[in-house]
């Protein structure tokens, strides 16, 4: 037994010495909590990042070392220095930093998230922007997205009688038809035993079992010496996964090839415009199968958070944080993720709406101005809803949906805030610190949209204090897509319907960390309806 202790100790004294050597050359970066050998900062992270990260940012300043096992990141905290990642440097900062299953599970990097800086990421970013989500493109998959959230309102309409109802639920399972309908709509109708339901059904689950794998903490990616054996099975796992997402798109390809063949008539959606953008070819880098089955990858629709479990590795009890380090890509490669992330936003700014009747009062007041009680929203009077879209920008400030953003690794080694920077290292972007800066803004804690009404604030990104889509090269694809789907929706829901909590409760508007920020505590409210005729709720 004491031979045993001695070679433990022996070991353990080893691997201390070869940490201090190793963190001495690094002495030179910025400060941070003292690491531990082998693990560095792992175990103390605190399962509110977000609050964390700002909390660390008092102790050690504005830019804060973590050691993630051997990986090294970086919390940046301030308008000065996310400016200078963002926009200065932002050629440097502009790669992803490609985890184990993040490979696995976007074609080998062929998604706008992680793809490279580059010809390709170029390509797919046109695509994207001014193509598959311009003005024009988006005008002609109107009819979908009214037509699901025309089918809410009747629902909520019908379930009427004083029973409060699951917000989150409601509008997560809305954004769900409206963005399948969106990519596919016109390929998933019954035809050859085919259907959206079916479909939905099948994609859900695999969905499920993906998003699971991208959520936990891998050992690949903090130690990539080990990356090679894939200890966990992780990368394993995703590659199964990711070959069911591509039996599915399969299917839909070549139902959607048949049905022009056949002559049917078919609906503008994303599927047809990315099939005809590859067949035109219009590109100096060609758009390939392999990259649009990568962007139809976008609605992981069920984002569930990571329960919390312990994993059990070499003999190392390690707490499961639900961390955005790894299998990002399934959120903004189009920002049609937004089937969790708008649902989300919605449910806070409903939330904050209902906390504040006034403010809820004076929206419904520009609504009956602009749209009338006889009338029902339509997505052409958003652009005169003003108030409307400060409380969009308001409920973005406090609570912006990916508050770290999506982590940046710099290409070379650069300097950042007078400290050097190594090339691939992660930083992350602290948007909810610096939306919450008490120098920057005046009672940040405070739910005030008419700080937004009549100002030079925007989604562009161009602001330092007011980034919630991000900033730079890898700014949010679908800012105009997101802004649509949430004024669309919030103007339906508070336009039909009064909005209550139950009898005695008291809206909560704790936030719960995780790849998405979202409400602790779902939002319960009560729809009362407020228009004139029924036949509105149709």
């Amino acid at each position: 037994m004491n031979l045993i202790l001695l070679i433990v100790a022996t070991m353990f004294s080893i691997i201390w010495l070869l940490w201090m050597i190793f963190t001495s050359k690094n002495n030179s970066l910025p400060p941070g909590p003292p690491p531990l050998p082998l693990l560095g900062n792992l175990l103390s992270l605190d399962s509110d990042l977000h609050s964390h990260f700002t909390t660390l940012a008092k102790t050690y300043g504005p830019i804060t070392t973590l050691w993630l096992g051997r990986k090294v990141a970086f919390v940046i905290s301030s308008p000065d220095l996310a400016r200078e990642v963002l926009k200065v440097h932002d050629t440097t900062f502009a790669n992803r930093d490609m985890t184990a299953a993040g490979e696995a599970s976007s074609y080998g990097g062929n998604d706008i998230v992680w793809s490279p800086y580059g010809d390709q990421w170029r390509m797919l970013r046109k695509i994207i922007v001014t193509q598959m989500l311009s003005k024009e493109t988006l005008d002609s998959v109107y009819s979908l997205r009214r037509k699901e959230i025309r089918n809410t309102i009747k629902q909520l309409y019908g379930r009427r009688g004083g029973s409060p109802v699951n917000v989150g639920d409601e509008m997560f399972a809305t954004f769900m038809n409206v963005v399948t309908g969106m990519m596919w709509g016109g390929s998933t109708t019954v035809k050859d035993g085919m259907n959206r339901v079916s479909l939905g059904v099948e994609f859900r689950e695999v969905s499920n079992e993906m998003t699971g794998l991208l959520g936990t903490p891998n050992l690949s990616d903090f130690y990539p010496g080990l990356a090679w054996f894939d200890l966990q099975g992780i990368k394993r796992k995703t590659k199964a996964a990711s070959k069911k997402f591509d039996g599915i798109f399969e299917k839909i390809i070549d139902q959607r090839k048949k049905m022009m063949m056949d002559g049917d008539e078919i609906s503008n959606d994303f599927l047809q415009f990315l099939l005809q953008v590859k067949d035109d070819g219009d590109f100096k880098t060609p758009f390939t199968i392999t990259h649009l089955k990568a962007l139809l990858l976008v609605d992981r629709e069920s984002y569930p958070e990571v329960m919390a479990k312990t994993l059990t590795i070499v003999g190392i009890y390690w707490k499961n944080y639900s961390i955005p380090f790894r299998g990002l890509n399934f959120y903004l490669d189009m920002a049609i993720g937004g089937t969790d992330t708008t649902s989300t936003t919605i449910e806070f700014a409903l939330a904050h709406m209902i906390d504040k009747p006034e403010t809820l009062k004076k929206a419904q007041q520009e609504l009956d101005t602009i749209v009338g009680k006889n009338n029902i929203v339509e997505e052409s009077h958003i652009k005169n809803l003003p108030y409307l879209h400060a409380i969009m920008k308001e409920t973005l400030r406090l609570h912006p949906i990916l508050p770290l953003l999506l982590p940046h690794c710099p290409s070379k080694s650069c300097v950042i805030g007078g400290y050097m920077i190594p090339k691939g290292a992660r930083v992350f972007v602290n948007a909810w610190a610096i939306h919450r800066d008490p120098a920057i803004w005046e009672n940040p804690l405070e739910f005030i949209p008419e700080r937004f009404v009549n100002n030079k604030w925007d989604y562009s990104g161009k602001d330092d204090n007011y980034f919630p889509f991000g900033s730079g090269r890898r700014i949010c694809a679908g800012t105009t897509m997101a802004d649509r789907m949430f004024m669309y929706s919030l103007a339906s829901l508070i336009h039909s319907f009064d909005w209550k909590s139950g009898e005695g409760e008291k809206i909560d508007l704790t936030e719960k960390f995780g790849t998405v920020l979202r409400k602790k505590q779902p939002l319960m409210a009560i729809p009362t309806p407020r228009l004139y005729e029924s036949y509105m709720y149709e």
